[in-house]
């Protein structure tokens, strides 16, 4: 107990003061995860609305594909995106291992078809009759398509928050396609591996602390969004 109370005292020292080592794996871990997230909600917000409003041969299996990418475990895909860009890969050339570049184009596999799921499953109720119901007004075929998205707001921004708290809080990928590299592409939870096997506890906590407090923020703005979207 002497220890763990010693180590948190010691991490709360860290994040008070500012640790260098913290604040580069939090620029990192930050940069990345926005940045696949906008990658991503770029990709998925489209493909779940032309999924919602057309009907065509292996829907069901599009979408129980998609549902099963929600519990897609990230070293998969890091191990994927490994064999496409190594150095003797098919896009070796591109030398895109170990940056972090690698890291969003994982990200982006990982949660492009997570959010795609969840904006589908709110987008399906409501996208014909609101994209009809635009057409009839005068809209153009974009405009409709940008109201059906506007209507459902609330729960698609609740599906791109979900997709960043994926990223933020993945392991697997960033270690796999960043390597780990000190100010380049260590993240909060690659370096709380690094710190924990070094026998650096109170830095591992301390990084642990931020990543939760983080997590713990993205899930109570999710909820209220949600709770807002309810009383709508």
């Amino acid at each position: 107990m002497h220890f763990l109370l010693d180590s948190l005292w010691q991490a709360w020292g860290l994040i008070v003061h500012g640790d260098g080592e913290l604040l580069s794996a939090l620029f990192v871990t930050l940069r990345v995860s926005l940045t696949s997230t906008s990658i991503a909600s770029l990709l998925a917000i489209p493909a779940a609305l032309l999924i919602a409003r057309h009907e065509f041969p292996g829907k069901r299996t599009l979408l129980l594909l998609l549902r099963c990418s929600l519990a897609l475990p990230t070293v998969t895909v890091g191990l994927f995106v490994y064999a496409l860009i190594a150095r003797n890969a098919p896009l070796g050339d591109l030398h895109l291992l170990f940056t972090p570049t690698a890291i969003v184009v994982g990200q982006v596999l990982l949660i492009a078809p997570l959010i795609t799921a969840i904006a589908h499953g709110v987008l399906a109720e409501s996208a014909n009759a609101v994209h009809e119901e635009a057409l009839l007004l005068g809209a153009s075929a974009f405009q409709a398509s940008l109201k059906v998205v506007d209507e459902a707001r609330g729960a698609i921004l609740t599906a791109l928050m979900t997709g960043f708290g994926r990223v933020i809080s993945e392991v697997g990928i960033s270690l796999m396609l960043g390597g780990n590299i000190r100010g380049f592409t260590r993240t909060v939870t690659t370096a709380i591996t690094l710190e924990t096997s070094q026998g650096r506890f109170s830095t591992a906590f301390a990084m642990g602390i931020v990543l939760l407090v983080m997590v713990l923020a993205l899930n109570l703005l999710i909820q209220l969004l949600d709770a807002r979207r309810d009383a709508l």
